[in-house]
């Protein structure tokens, strides 16, 4: 019986080239036929963000120094390999990007059962295609309950902040271990891939794992 192979992810909701490069990795292990056991990790963009958030094209503009043209080209490129990917990319003038934090306590409840992937995906849809602040608590339960978790609970984890202190730590020790930027994806847990790869890229890197372990 052959061994999955372990894949973590250290990732943030309001980055779109984590789900970019996880829906590259997954076409890869799925041409591949690798199997797997994934593993999702939080790391915060912007743990500064104040609670009302900002306006995304400002926000990029103002952190990595981009021009508007820019900022336009990269919007662009993303839509098409969204689409390309099956993801909708629905950027607006008016998208805002806002602290994951209590979206990151969500995710650590939901992967005591079992749902923690299906949560991330949702999140993703739910910033990138449908526009909703990931910041209001409220909003973060309805997706957990449309998800098929239960949304009572999923409100009370986040006022309670009941699981704040674990996320902070594994916040920390993805940090002690050098990331500093995501996607960051651990394969095996030894051999580190950041950014997003593309298909064939991931596909070449199981193909070389898979041989190494056999």
């Amino acid at each position: 019986m052959t061994t999955p192979l372990r894949i973590d992810i250290v990732s943030d909701v309001m980055c779109p080239w984590c789900i970019i490069g996880y829906q590259q990795l997954a076409r890869a292990l799925e041409a591949t036929g690798t199997a797997h056991d994934i593993h999702w990790h939080p790391f915060e963009l912007n743990p500064e963000m104040p609670p009302e958030g900002q306006n995304t094209r400002e926000h990029i503009i103002e952190k990595y120094g981009s021009t508007p043209e820019q900022s336009a080209q990269s919007r662009e490129q993303m839509t098409k390999l969204g689409t390309d990917l099956g993801f909708d990319f629905r950027f607006t003038e008016d998208m805002r990007m806002h602290n994951t934090f209590n979206a990151h306590q969500m995710l650590h409840w939901a992967d005591k059962q079992g749902r923690k992937n299906d949560l991330k995906m949702a999140l993703f849809t739910a910033h990138f295609t449908e526009g909703r602040d990931l910041s209001d608590m409220a909003v973060l339960a309805d997706v957990a309950g449309e998800t098929g978790l239960d949304r009572t609970e999923a409100l009370a984890v986040l006022e309670e902040q009941r699981f704040a202190s674990d996320v902070r730590q594994e916040q920390n020790f993805w940090i002690q271990q050098g990331i500093r930027g995501v996607p960051a994806m651990v394969f095996d847990q030894k051999h580190l891939i950041t950014g997003a790869q593309g298909v064939d890229n991931y596909t070449k890197i199981l193909v070389q794992l898979t041989k190494e372990t056999t």
